[in-house]
Parts: C-alpha cells; structure tokens; sequence
C-alpha cells in the first residue's frame, strides 16, 4: 500500500510540473508583452499571471480559499507581508492579490527556465550576500510604492524550514512601510507547506487558505518604531497562523 501511494504521488508530481509549464507556456505572450510597453501595461500581465494561477489551481485540483479579501481596497497601496512556506504560495498570491504588485526576491530565481524571464520583469530582485544590492533593491522598492504599486516582502526572508510558525523577521519591509508612510497589510498561508514542503519536489492536492488582516497604518510611526511595528506584524500574523490552521489538513 505504501509503495502504491508512493507511485501515485511521484505522477500526481509529474502531472503538476506539466501543468506548470505547459500553461505557463501558453500564457507567456500575455504575460511579458505588456510589460514591454511599459509599467501602467503592467496590469494586463497580472491578468495573466492570475488566469495561469487560476489554471493551475484547478488542474491539480488545489484550491485556494481566500478570507478577507475585503481587507483590500483596489485602489489602496500597501505593503504585503506574509509568510512562505513553499512554492504553492506563488499562485496563491496571484490570486489574492486584485492589482499589479513587486515582490521582493531573490536573485536565484531569475536562473530557472521560463518562470525566471517572468519573475525579471515582474520582481524586484536582491542578493543578500550584498550589502549594496539589498540597499539598491530597498530603494527600488521605495521608487515602486511611489508610482502607488504594492510590493510583497517576505519578512522571514525565505521559505521557513523550522518547526516554528514564523522565522524572526528581519527589518526591511518595516523600514520601508514608516519612511514612506505605506501601510502594511499582514496575511499568512495556511497548509501550502504540507502539501509541497520546501526545498523538495513532492506534492499532493489539496486545500490552501489565504488570509487577509486590516491594514496596519504607519502615518503615525517614525523610523524609532520599526521595532514595534515589526514585532506587532509578527504577533498578528502568528495568532493568525494559530487561529486558521486546521491540523486535519
């Protein structure tokens, strides 16, 4: 019985690499073009990126549940925080979010075929073995949320690999949200990391849970509160993580 699981989980395996690349394949005219003709085409290309999330979803039969999408307001820009578990978030976060946004990533992604032409134009990229790249990437980051685009920041850093629920969080996005007044919009991922653990190529189906807190404003807070305002986001999403995890899952 535990080799025939085994089986079916290395096809369910194959199967969600095909569909991966096949569609987004398929859609990488849609996607890369507008952003050829500019950022205000930017939109168009997230269009895209959505309808291959929402491909993807229901091809290897992973819903995403997405609670309190109300939180977001579609002309609002904010500062994305969340947690990250595994790959399966990528899609997640196309889905959620209802506007174009930069995420913060690392370098290395640009290396992978296909998905690395994508994440060229549509991340914002930083190596953290340099001390003046990260501070290039803050700045870009900074230009972004004045042409009111939202961007996404992992504060962990990288996909958590401990037992913890939440990695400490390092200080970027926090900074960033108080010296330009941007408002932080906390959300976790629920269930993504069991059903595709990070750093392997394993995968099973199953349900994600996507959920969106109200903003926490920053006009009030000074570069002295980056410590406070870090660690409110840190306890808010940690009760988050606690109040929506379903351990049957």
């Amino acid at each position: 019985m535990q080799s025939i699981k085994l089986i079916a989980r290395k096809i369910y395996t194959c199967w969600v690499v095909v569909v991966f690349l096949v569609f987004m394949i398929l859609y990488l005219p849609g996607i890369l073009l507008p952003f050829l003709f500019g950022e205000k085409h930017g939109n168009i290309s997230y269009q895209f990126l959505k309808l291959w999330a929402w491909t993807f979803s229901k091809l290897n039969f992973i819903p995403y549940e997405i609670i309190g999408k109300e939180n977001i307001h579609p002309n609002g820009s904010y500062i994305y925080t969340s947690n990250h578990t595994s790959p399966l978030d990528i899609p997640g976060m196309c889905l959620t979010v209802p506007t174009q946004i930069r995420p913060l990533a690392k370098k290395e992604l640009a290396k992978l075929p296909i998905f690395g032409w994508i994440a060229s134009n549509a991340c914002v990229f930083v190596d953290r073995s340099s001390n003046e790249s990260r501070k290039k990437s803050m700045e870009h980051l900074k230009s972004v949320l004045s042409r009111k685009i939202s961007i996404l920041i992992y504060p962990e850093g990288t996909q958590n690999r401990s037992k913890e629920l939440l990695q400490p969080f390092y200080d970027g996005a926090f900074r960033i949200a108080i010296e330009t007044q941007t408002p932080i919009l906390p959300m976790v991922i629920i269930n993504a990391g069991n059903l595709m653990p990070p750093g392997k190529l394993s995968l099973k189906p199953g349900r994600i849970k996507i959920v969106i807190e109200k903003e926490i404003p920053t006009t009030h807070l000074h570069l002295a509160d980056v410590q406070q305002l870090k660690e409110q986001t840190f306890e808010l999403m940690t009760r988050m993580i606690k109040m929506h995890s379903n351990p049957s899952k």
